[in-house]
C-alpha cells in the first residue's frame, strides 16, 4: 500500500473539498458522454423529464440507433452515482432498452441537454449529525402500458444522502396503498442494512429511523395490529415492517406530499417542483466553481 496524498480522483469521480466538506461530482466523464452523444454545445434545459409528450417525434438518427442508445443509457446509469436527480430518468429510459422508439430517444435527447446545463452539479458531503433519515414514496400504476408501480425511496445520514433507489415494482398494486406499502417494505430493509452498517463504523443508531410517508392508509395499516382480509395480499410485507416498528428499528412518520424528497424519484415533474426537490436531495453546483466565477466577476 502506498500513501498518495489527498484524493481527488476515484473512478472517474471528482473529490474537492471546499468549506470544510467533500463535493463529488462526475463532469470529465459527462462530457465524455455528450460528446459521444455529438451534444456538447447543445442547448440546455432546466428539466430531464416532461410531463406531457408531444405528438410527434423528431427523427435522431444518432440517438435512434438502437445499439448507441444502449450504449448511452448503459453508461448514463453509472452518472447516477453522484447525480440522483436524474436516476428517475435513466430508470426510465432503461426500461426500454430492448426496443427503443422515437420518443425514447426524445427522452434521452432531453436528459443529455439537462446534463449539459448542469455539468458542475454534485453530491456533496457535510459534517454534520449522524442522525439517519429516510423518505419513501411510490407511483401507483405509472406505467400506462403494464400498469406497474414505480417505487422512490432515499436515506440521509444528517444533512448528507447516501443511499436512493428508483425500481419499478414486480407486480401491478391493487391500490395506492398497497404500491405504497411494497415501497416501505423495500426502504425498510434498506435502512436495516445501512444501521448495521453504521454499527460497524462505531456509530451506534441507539434510537429508530425516521421513515417519512405520504400515505396515511400505508402508515394506519403499518401501525394497525388488526390485519384485515382485503389487505390480506400484502401481508408479508405488513408484518415485515410492523415488527421492525415494533423492535424500534424504525419510526413510520407522516409528511405532506409537498415535502417529500422520495417523489422525484417516481415521477415526471413540473420544473419548478423538480429544482425544488433536487435542492432538497442537495444537489448543487460545485461551491468552489461558483467561488471562482464570483471572484472573476469582482476583478
Amino acid at each position: 500500500m502506498k500513501h498518495l496524498g489527498k484524493v481527488h480522483d476515484f473512478l472517474g469521480i471528482h473529490i474537492t473539498k471546499p468549506n470544510n466538506m467533500y463535493f463529488l461530482s462526475q463532469k470529465q466523464y459527462a462530457i465524455k458522454l455528450l460528446q459521444q452523444a455529438n451534444m456538447l454545445h447543445s442547448k440546455p434545459i432546466s428539466n430531464p423529464t416532461c410531463t406531457k409528450l408531444p405528438l410527434n417525434f423528431p427523427t435522431e438518427e444518432l440517438l435512434s440507433d438502437p445499439n448507441f442508445y444502449r450504449q448511452i443509457t448503459g453508461s448514463l446509469q453509472y452518472l447516477t452515482l453522484t447525480r440522483p436527480d436524474i436516476a428517475y430518468s435513466v430508470n426510465q429510459l432503461s426500461q426500454n432498452m430492448h426496443d427503443p422508439q422515437l420518443q425514447h430517444a426524445y427522452l434521452l435527447k432531453r436528459l443529455l441537454r439537462y446534463i449539459k446545463g448542469t455539468l458542475e452539479f454534485g453530491l456533496p458531503i457535510t459534517r454534520t449529525n449522524l442522525a439517519l433519515k429516510s423518505f419513501s414514496d411510490a407511483d401507483w400504476a405509472g406505467d400506462p402500458i403494464t400498469r406497474k408501480s414505480t417505487s422512490g425511496y432515499c436515506s440521509f445520514l444528517g444533512d448528507t444522502l447516501i443511499s436512493w433507489t428508483v425500481k419499478k415494482q414486480h407486480t401491478v398494486a391493487r391500490s395506492s396503498t398497497e404500491s405504497e406499502y411494497r415501497a416501505l417494505a423495500a426502504l425498510t430493509s434498506d435502512i436495516i442494512w445501512i444501521r448495521r452498517l453504521l454499527n460497524e463504523f462505531g456509530i451506534q443508531q441507539d434510537y429508530p429511523t425516521d421513515l417519512y410517508c405520504d400515505n396515511t392508509s400505508a402508515i394506519a395499516l403499518a401501525n394497525n395490529p388488526v390485519f384485515q382480509a382485503r389487505s390480506k395480499h400484502i401481508e408479508i410485507d405488513q408484518k415485515f415492517v410492523r415488527d421492525h416498528i415494533h423492535n424500534n428499528n424504525i419510526n413510520l412518520l407522516p409528511i405532506t406530499t409537498i415535502d417529500q424528497v422520495a417523489d422525484i424519484f417516481t415521477k415526471a415533474l413540473s420544473t419548478p417542483r423538480f429544482q425544488f426537490l433536487r435542492s432538497k436531495l442537495t444537489i448543487t453546483p460545485d461551491p468552489s466553481v461558483c467561488r471562482g466565477l464570483l471572484e472573476q466577476n469582482d476583478m
